[in-house]
């Protein structure tokens, strides 16, 4: 996913702040109040820095949100070794659902899954925001249905199964649990909707 650079800071101007933490504090307060609805003053009381300091860091409010929608979703190639080494593409779907449940009910972190949560308004100023968030996402769905697609190949799985309607279904259930998650259901409720929806899957 291309996305636009970072402006080069001037030389001789260091931060005078943690980068990764300032990063690692926008990022919960997206996920937390979304794109749209989290000012820049938001963000300069979330992570402790000044707006000016945002920009000379980060560039603008757009490209600090496309950089913590990276630091959230982690590098793709990370999640398709992990789907390519799995035992099976269910083992690996059922795992990815439960770490699913786990994150969006944590102690320390905002409820909810941040993909689903942060572009959730419909404004056409975050017309490209929620474009990049769904290419994310498609990323996600691709390395599924090549993992089950291996399956198949292997007769694993059913010749009739299709890949993409089980992929679809598993990322329908995440934004699904994050619903859940956001409207107050417990970290075993959201683990019971991910073991039910593997029921679904063809033996």
């Amino acid at each position: 996913m291309k996305h636009p650079p970072t402006p080069r800071r001037k030389t001789g101007r260091p931060l005078s702040f943690d980068r990764d933490a300032a990063l690692e504090k926008a990022m919960l307060a997206f996920w937390e109040h979304g794109y749209e609805t989290t000012s820049i003053s938001d963000l300069t009381a979330a992570m402790g820095v000044t707006a000016p300091s945002i920009y000379t860091a980060f560039g603008d409010k757009k490209r600090l949100f496309l950089e913590a929608m990276r630091r959230y979703a982690g590098d793709p190639a990370d999640l398709a070794a992990a789907f390519a080494s799995a035992s099976s593409a269910r083992q690996a779907v059922a795992g990815m659902l439960e770490n699913a449940a786990r994150l969006y009910t944590g102690d320390a972190t905002p409820r909810g899954c941040l993909l689903a949560s942060a572009t959730a308004t419909g404004s056409k100023n975050a017309a490209d925001v929620r474009d990049a968030v769904a290419q994310e996402r498609r990323a996600i769905r691709a390395i599924i249905v090549r993992r089950i697609e291996r399956d198949v190949a292997a007769g694993r799985l059913p010749p009739e199964t299709a890949p993409p309607v089980l992929a679809d279904l598993a990322l329908a259930v995440t934004q699904g649990m994050s619903v859940l998650a956001r409207d107050g259901a417990d970290r075993e409720a959201l683990l019971a909707v991910a073991r039910a929806s593997m029921t679904a899957w063809p033996e």
